[in-house]
């Protein structure tokens, strides 16, 4: 989730050495928000408070280095504010996490698309934009797969929902984008639809559909989405 928009956005500028720096800042901030709500969710444990001051204070450094040389990166406040107070209201005892919750994740993740073309110094509005809608697009669909066959699984109106959403793209990338982006579209559709079959099929068996098998999948996705920003940048 963070890998996938900040590659997009060097795709949509070009790679910089600040763009390092900004990489280290988000994962620090993104191990501080996980450890935080790990802490909540288990009572405010003393366990998870040394690598809590870690994370933060790694974030924190590393995060006034880049606000001092790129001063706009403030401007990530008005998204990465109320999106977190989304993300850590679930992380309540007894909360179940939702989908707002996954999709305020998202939200946050798509900033580091303007975020990484902003600090190359090389930005261009219109590429930008489009390329934080393509980060959008796979992300949100990820959130449906995933839950579709996880926390939905056996909830066909969730997974039609899934492919739905998923089959919608490809006649867009196919007007709007370059040919890879509509074959890259069909390719995650069939991914949205080939998996609850999947889950269905080995939900009786010995080895039924795990977490990680679908994880590995959305590596392979993942790094097909990367591959076809790089080489067909919007």
């Amino acid at each position: 989730m963070l890998a996938v928009p900040f590659l997009i956005g060097v795709a949509a500028s070009r790679p910089s050495p600040s763009q390092v720096a900004l990489a280290v800042c988000a994962v620090a901030a993104y191990l501080a928000s996980a450890t935080a709500q790990a802490w909540l969710r288990a009572r405010r444990a003393p366990a998870y408070v040394p690598p809590l001051v870690v994370y933060g204070a790694t974030c924190a450094i590393v995060g006034l280095a880049l606000v001092l040389s790129y001063p706009l990166l403030l401007l990530s406040l008005v998204v990465l504010v109320p999106t977190g107070a989304i993300a850590f209201g679930g992380a309540r005892p007894g909360t179940r996490r939702d989908v707002a919750n996954s999709f305020a994740q998202v939200v946050q993740a798509l900033v580091l698309v303007p975020a990484a073309a902003y600090v190359s110094g090389a930005w261009d509005g219109a590429a930008v934009v489009v390329a934080t809608v393509v980060a959008a697009a796979y992300l949100i669909g990820t959130v449906l797969v995933v839950r579709s066959v996880l926390r939905e699984r056996g909830n066909p109106g969730f997974a039609a929902l899934s492919i739905g959403f998923h089959a919608t793209l490809v006649p867009l990338a196919a007007l709007a984008l370059p040919p890879a982006y509509a074959l890259l579209a069909l390719g995650l559709t069939a991914r949205a639809a080939a998996l609850p079959l999947v889950q269905r099929r080995l939900a009786a068996t010995p080895r039924p559909l795990r977490p990680v098998h679908v994880g590995a999948v959305e590596i392979v996705a993942s790094v097909a989405v990367v591959i076809v920003a790089f080489a067909f940048p919007v």
